[in-house]
Formats: C-alpha cells, sequence, structure tokens
C-alpha cells in the first residue's frame, strides 16, 4: 500500500489529507490548535478518530505518544547514544520495539521491526513536488499507525533542528 503526503511543516492547527496511490482521500491529519502540547488526530476518511497523537509533557527528551481509543499504542523518541542523529525508538505497549531510520528531514526513512522492513518513506518515487510517499510494505502492518509513526518522526526532527 503507498499512501501520498502532501508535505508542509507540520504546525499546531494544520490539517492535511494523505491519500493512497489512486488519489483517494484515505486518512486527515487533524492539527489541534490552541493546546499546551503538540496533538493531532488521525481520522479516516469518514471523519472517525483513528489515532490521537500528543507530546509527552514533563519528558526529558521530546517524546510523542499515539494513542488508540484512549489507550497507549507508542511512545516515540530519539534513540539514544545513536551516532545517527535521525535514529529513533518505537516503544510500543505490547513491548515490541520498532527502529525508524534514514533521513527524516529529506523525508528518506525507513521503519522496520527486528531488522525486517514495514515501511519506507521516499521522495524518490515522485515527481510532484512537496510530496512523499509511504509505502506499507506488509500486508499485516497496520497503516495508520505506521503514517502516525511518520508524522511523529518528522515533527520531533523538525522541532530538533530548529533548537539548534
Amino acid at each position: 500500500m503507498r499512501f501520498l503526503v502532501y508535505d508542509r511543516l507540520l504546525g499546531i492547527g494544520d490539517d492535511y489529507w494523505i491519500e493512497d496511490d489512486h488519489g483517494n482521500k484515505v486518512f486527515l491529519v487533524d492539527g489541534k490548535a490552541m493546546r499546551l502540547r503538540d496533538t493531532w488526530e488521525l481520522k479516516d476518511a469518514q471523519g472517525r478518530v483513528l489515532i490521537d497523537i500528543h507530546q509527552k509533557m514533563f519528558a526529558l527528551r521530546d517524546t510523542m505518544v499515539i494513542e488508540r481509543a484512549g489507550e497507549p499504542l507508542a511512545r516515540i523518541r530519539r534513540k539514544r547514544l545513536s551516532l545517527l542523529r535521525n535514529h529513533y525508538r518505537v516503544a510500543l505497549a505490547d513491548g515490541t520495539e520498532l527502529d525508524v531510520s534514514g533521513k527524516i528531514l529529506d523525508r528518506e526513512f525507513a521503519i522496520e521491526y527486528d531488522g525486517e522492513l514495514l515501511a519506507v518513506a521516499s521522495r524518490r518515487w515522485l515527481t510532484l513536488r512537496d510530496t512523499y510517499g509511504v509505502d506499507v510494505v506488509r500486508d499485516d502492518a497496520d497503516p495508520a499507525l505506521l503514517i502516525a509513526l511518520t508524522v511523529c518522526v518528522i515533527h520531533l526532527a523538525e522541532k530538533e533542528r530548529e533548537d539548534d
């Protein structure tokens, strides 16, 4: 499954659609303005909230939290003691860990579980300016979760660049 994301800086209150490779609107990233922390909802085409994304308050390192139906699903933060600046660790609620690494700011990175590729974000496939694709390579993967992870790591990388 390939999804197209029309790239822009994720700001508070920004809303944008994510389409499938046939041009159908699949997910809406709904930014929530006027909040104390960075917050988004990932909705389906009918407007149902699939995933809540927010910044964890009072964390030593920038951390994003993903919840589904009010239950924790994942926690994302930059990997400690990594020589690669663009390497993020995803701790799923069930104890599973995913790795996200690559050139996050260039939208060229991979999401892996135990060395096995789950999804790839890339601009290489596309000719449209300011667009990147998220290619979910495993049929049993959760596309909404992988899109949410993509939103989180890009936000964290952008925020880190602003802080430098």
